[in-house]
């Protein structure tokens, strides 16, 4: 029987983290997140030059967008993370679609993504020893700055933004459609400051939202989120809401996860999550990767063991990772890491 959903039922303390952990177990003690979607995306051809950027596959080619999900199933990913990251209802207004189109357009991300782990069901049905394995979708809510693509989120700078009841504004009928769409996680990616947590907390609050969420901020010293900010001060925004089940990072160099885990750890009891990039670095003002600054695949995946040993309980990729990495990653997970 493969494990699909399983939610919170209400708002009591510790219930997103408690509906984590059962996954986690469900999972053999660890859970292998999906790896970068534009890249693969790209890889199949598509254009990615937008400010809506892997959101724009949504609107010209979902099929590629099922493709990947998919790969990343067959590699042994038990969480695939929806298009939806830079997908957001401004974004899609700037480009001239009504309020509830934008909104048709955010449910389908999720929409699709249930889709590729449906398709891999059908594929996989007539197996004569059934899976035990949880796939389950995260819905994906970049930051402000993603929405901007101009690079701030990977600074945490908003200027006049930067105000806790505009960062309300902009992400809650976001939060909402995507609930209301189903996944089984919600996932705030890529959060680049102490701010943007906080307002994540009080919209989950107030819009009672009953789907485990989890926050993965991103840091380039391994001690502060890119902002700056204290990344003890960010996890402990996380830790204090009780509709987040797991704290992480994402979208970090692998040489600066060791640390950052152990950083974690001195604030939350919540299963800790990590999946870097490649460690190559993003140029945000030419929007693009500098190539030769990363680490191959199985550099990165000589880390994996280690972040075992850390505490952390679910693996993946992010920017610049494939399904090749990730099925590196589950290789190792299942060789060499015990669930704890």
């Amino acid at each position: 029987m493969v494990v699909k959903s399983g939610g919170v039922g209400g708002a009591e303390e510790g219930a997103a983290a408690a509906a984590v952990r059962r996954w986690v177990e469900a999972g053999g003690g660890r859970l292998v997140l999906d790896g970068g979607l534009a890249t693969e995306l790209e890889a199949h051809g598509a254009d990615l030059n937008d400010p809506l950027w892997s959101a724009k596959c949504i609107l010209s080619s979902p099929h590629l967008i099922r493709k990947v999900h998919l790969d990343y199933i067959e590699a042994g990913a038990n969480i695939i993370i929806t298009a939806s990251y830079q997908a957001t209802i401004q974004g899609f207004e700037s480009k001239g679609f009504s309020k509830e189109q934008s909104e048709n357009l955010l449910t389908k991300s999720v929409e699709i993504a249930h889709e590729a782990r449906e398709m891999f069901l059908k594929q996989h049905s007539d197996q004569s020893t059934p899976m035990h394995r949880p796939i389950l979708v995260a819905a994906s809510i970049g930051s402000y700055g993603a929405y901007l693509a101009d690079g701030s989120e990977y600074s945490g700078d908003y200027g006049e933004a930067g105000t806790l009841e505009f960062l309300k504004d902009f992400h809650r009928r976001r939060l909402q459609v995507l609930a209301e769409a189903r996944p089984d996680l919600i996932a705030f990616e890529t959060i680049p400051n102490k701010l943007e947590a906080q307002a994540y907390v009080e919209l989950l609050e107030e819009c009672n939202i009953s789907i485990p969420s989890w926050f993965s901020f991103n840091s380039k010293d391994g001690v502060h989120v890119v902002s700056g900010d204290s990344l003890i001060e960010c996890a402990t925004i996380a830790n204090s809401c009780a509709k987040v089940g797991a704290v992480g990072i994402n979208c970090t160099p692998p040489r600066f996860i060791h640390s950052l885990i152990l950083t974690i750890r001195k604030v939350t009891d919540k299963p800790i999550l990590i999946y870097p990039n490649s460690g190559e670095r993003y140029d945000g003002e030419k929007k693009e990767w500098v190539e030769s600054t990363g680490v191959s695949d199985g550099d990165f995946v000589s880390y994996v063991s280690e972040w075992c040993k850390d505490g952390a309980a679910l693996i993946g990729g992010c920017c610049r990772t494939t399904p090749n990495t990730i099925r590196a990653i589950t290789r190792t997970l299942n060789q060499f890491c015990p669930a704890p």
